[in-house]
């Protein structure tokens, strides 16, 4: 791969991440305190990301696999998207707001597989050079949410406007980016798009446990991305109720969270290597547990560490449990359903399982808030951080009774 295509590549996937780092982990922020939305409101408008999670396949498989230059579609999607989200800025009814919010997630969630897409074509040893590329995603979101921090406005209609600026300078970009055109030829089934072929993969056990567990976490994942930055804000608004909520920099602290996925992102392969798959997913489910606990029981006039502990296990708990899911699905299915399998995984938990915990965590939210007047609505966010840590404790015990890491031979070589 040339080093300018490497540069280019690299500023594609930083653009992609600055785009969705700017709003995803504040929306439900900016929801409740701007558009007065309830907890169930929020959950649908963070439920709808997953709808669309869910629909990205087919566009790409059945679309731009087939006909269009992908960066071209690329450069479409994100102008369509910039234009969406400038609508979004206008909408004051949280159910108005969570429609609109369904279209342009329509437009967003096709490009995140497009962007690896994009990348990998046009690399001579992906396996090497793409995690390079992709970290520039995570320096991004990072970047985006400091970014955010410091100006202040995790709370305000700025992160969409910073979305919407950023997705039109991508949207243009891309049409620069190296051509990269359509390579599959033929008919595409449904089958084929949900990983159909990849199903022989339940006849091992193990894996079958493997694939509802990773559903299931992800309920517990969702609670942490609708609900961490307004439980960590109502944390510190009561432990210093004189002082200005925007120099809290809420979103300042969550992005340790990103840094540490990062540096546990290096350390995975020698875990790997030193505790092998079951020991290190067993790890990343003790994590989430842990995690909750701290958000629950964490105060940030008494016991801070335990707010910046929650924060970063997110580190542990993502890298040792989905990337570490991601190595395992790899090694047990064989090179014709590889793709398929690693969609089927991917369609089951940012689609079904996150959609499914985005709806729980509103429901949750709002059945642990009661209404004070005349002072804003108190949530008891010890008790709604007590369901993602049952849940994740439910999918500890299933694993540690079911899951058997084995040295067998590949369930996919057999088809």
């Amino acid at each position: 791969m040339k080093s300018s295509t490497g540069v280019l590549l690299s500023i594609m996937m930083f653009l992609q991440f600055f785009v969705w780092g700017a709003w995803y982990g504040q929306m439900s922020k900016y929801m409740t305190d701007q558009l007065h939305a309830t907890g169930d409101q929020v959950g649908n408008a963070y439920a709808v990301f997953s709808i669309a999670m869910i629909f990205a396949p087919f566009f790409i498989g059945m679309l731009a696999d087939r006909y269009f230059d992908a960066q071209k579609v690329l450069g479409v999607l994100n102008l369509s998207g910039a234009a969406i989200l400038l609508v979004l800025t206008k909408i004051t009814d949280p159910n108005v707001f969570t429609g609109v919010m369904l279209v342009y997630c329509l437009t967003f969630a096709p490009t995140i597989a497009l962007t690896s897409s994009i990348a990998m074509r046009h690399m001579t040893n992906p396996e090497k050079q793409f995690p390079a590329i992709r970290v520039f995603g995570t320096i991004a979101w990072i970047a985006v949410v400091n970014l955010v921090g410091f100006m202040g406005v995790g709370d305000k209609v700025t992160i969409f406007q910073i979305s919407m600026i950023s997705a039109a300078i991508l949207g243009v970009f891309a049409f620069f980016l190296p051509k990269t055109p359509p390579v599959a030829t033929g008919k595409v089934s449904f089958g084929q798009i949900v990983g159909r072929d990849a199903f022989v993969l339940f006849k091992d056990r193990s894996f079958l446990i493997f694939f509802i567990s990773s559903v299931l976490i992800c309920i517990p994942l969702s609670f942490y991305y609708t609900w961490a930055n307004p439980s960590l804000t109502d944390s510190y608004k009561a432990a210093f109720p004189l002082m200005d909520p925007t120099t809290f920099k809420i979103e300042n602290k969550m992005s340790l969270g990103q840094a540490s996925e990062v540096i546990f992102m290096l350390l995975l392969p020698l875990a790997y290597k030193k505790l092998g798959v079951k020991n290190i997913l067993i790890i990343g489910l003790i994590a989430w547990i842990i995690r909750f606990l701290c958000f629950g029981y964490g105060d940030a006039a008494t016991s801070p560490w335990m707010l910046y502990a929650a924060i970063l296990l997110h580190g542990v708990c993502y890298d040792f449990f989905f990337v570490t899911g991601m190595i395992y699905t790899d090694s047990k299915a064989g090179e014709k359903i590889k793709a398929q399998a690693q969609g089927l995984i991917s369609l089951a938990t940012y689609g079904l399982g996150m959609f499914i915990g985005s709806k729980l965590a509103g429901i949750a939210k709002d059945w642990y808030t009661v209404s004070s007047p005349p002072s804003a609505d108190v949530t008891n966010w010890l008790k709604v951080w007590y369901v993602p840590a049952g849940i994740a404790a439910v999918v500890l015990v299933l694993f540690l009774l079911f899951f058997q890491d084995r040295k067998q031979q590949k369930v996919a070589q057999t088809i």
